[in-house]
């Protein structure tokens, strides 16, 4: 018997070759797992199916003097899942992340994706994650943005200017055709004229740089809120156009009235409700989650018997299991986590790509018979 286990291994430039940029593509991809979230069809790691990952806790001080210390968007994670459907696969996403990176030229967060098979558990690749992680991230708002913004949504605001944002607006603006103005807000405003610049040779539309938040939530038919950091944005309820989509890839402030009036609509709350019961079993309790969760300030609202809404998942409104916009003065707010099953479904579609294209390394794990031999 054979136990020859080979994988594919796929660098940043092959996973541009195999199409890891694709927005198009991605998004259909993305809508795909959407509807089989909504089916029900994936798992979760933990024994509920819903753990968002495994992750390695960090406090402000530890007792030796190497260990890493708790601070803005540091941490390491292992997000493990299952997406059945056309996928049926497993995939994990290990990452660590830290601010600090920034200053050494470096992303915030590296990344790097294995699809293992479902069966045998033997790896199919091992490939680049930080274009898979940001090409599904934009991609993710756009999909909510297909079901849940108003008709002839016509300006797109953006509330911070980095490569995720980015990507965010790209994503939507490539969805949304009656997008016909950009307002982006970045506390740089130098670099956010930079960043206008390219997008707008990019998409052909016109781009707006202010400097005043509220001069772009208030003109904003779509806003993305993607932001790194300590300090989050905070939105007022006063500027908020009537009929908004406010879609929180990061984490923002709001009025916490803004929080019970609105609409709540998240990825899936279930994973947001574990990061709930992982916060409060933390020495530092909720606090713990609350610098990086985008839905951290609704948690703790839940946790204080201060909201008790109803909160819809958006893979049940892609099959119809609960209504979508219900008029256009309805204003929705979208919280997205990051779901593994994100990276998970695009990663295995490039890895697709890459074997009808040819692309990448064949890397033999083992080729040994004796493998197989009882020992």
């Amino acid at each position: 018997m054979s136990s020859k286990v080979e994988l594919l291994y796929l660098t940043e430039e092959e996973m541009i070759d195999a199409g890891v940029l694709d927005m198009k593509e991605c998004i259909n991809t993305i809508e795909k797992m959407f509807k089989l979230m909504g089916k029900g069809d994936y798992l979760l790691g933990g024994p509920n199916r819903n753990d968002h990952g495994l992750m390695l806790w960090f406090n402000k001080e530890e007792p030796f003097e190497n260990m890493p210390k708790a601070g803005p968007d540091r941490r390491f994670m292992s997000l493990i899942s299952y997406l059945g459907g056309e996928f049926d696969v497993v995939g994990n996403k290990w990452y660590g992340s830290n601010i600090e990176n920034l200053n050494k030229g470096l992303p915030r967060s590296i990344h790097t994706f294995t699809l293992n098979d479902k069966d045998t558990g033997a790896p199919l690749s091992i490939m680049a994650g930080n274009l898979v992680s940001s090409t599904r991230t934009g991609a993710v708002p756009a999909v909510f943005s297909k079901y849940l913004a108003r008709k002839e949504a016509k300006v797109l605001g953006a509330v911070g200017g980095g490569a995720i944002n980015q990507s965010c607006i790209t994503a939507i603006a490539t969805t949304i055709d009656s997008i016909d103005k950009i307002v982006l807000y970045d506390i740089n405003v130098e670099k956010g004229e930079q960043i206008a610049n390219r997008l707008s040779e990019q998409l052909h539309v016109d781009v707006e740089v202010v400097d005043d938040i509220n001069a772009c939530t208030n003109q904003a038919d779509i806003l993305t809120v993607a932001t790194s950091g300590k300090t989050k944005p905070f939105i007022k309820e006063e500027h908020i156009k009537e009929g908004a989509l406010i879609l929180l890839t990061g984490a923002a402030e709001f009025e916490e009235s803004t929080l019970r009036k609105h609409r709540i609509v998240s990825d899936l709350w279930s994973m947001h409700e574990k990061w709930l019961e992982d916060g409060l079993s933390h020495p530092e309790g909720i606090s713990s989650i609350l610098d990086w969760t985008m839905s951290g300030q609704l948690l703790n609202l839940i946790h204080t018997k201060q909201y008790d809404n109803k909160i819809d998942d958006i893979g049940d409104i892609i099959i119809d299991k609960e209504n979508g916009r219900t008029s256009e003065d309805e204003t929705i707010i979208c919280m997205m986590g990051g779901l593994p099953t994100e990276d998970l479904a695009w990663g295995y579609q490039v890895y697709q790509n890459a074997l009808q294209r040819n692309i990448g390394t064949k890397l033999p794990l083992w080729n040994e018979s004796y493998l197989t031999r009882e020992s």
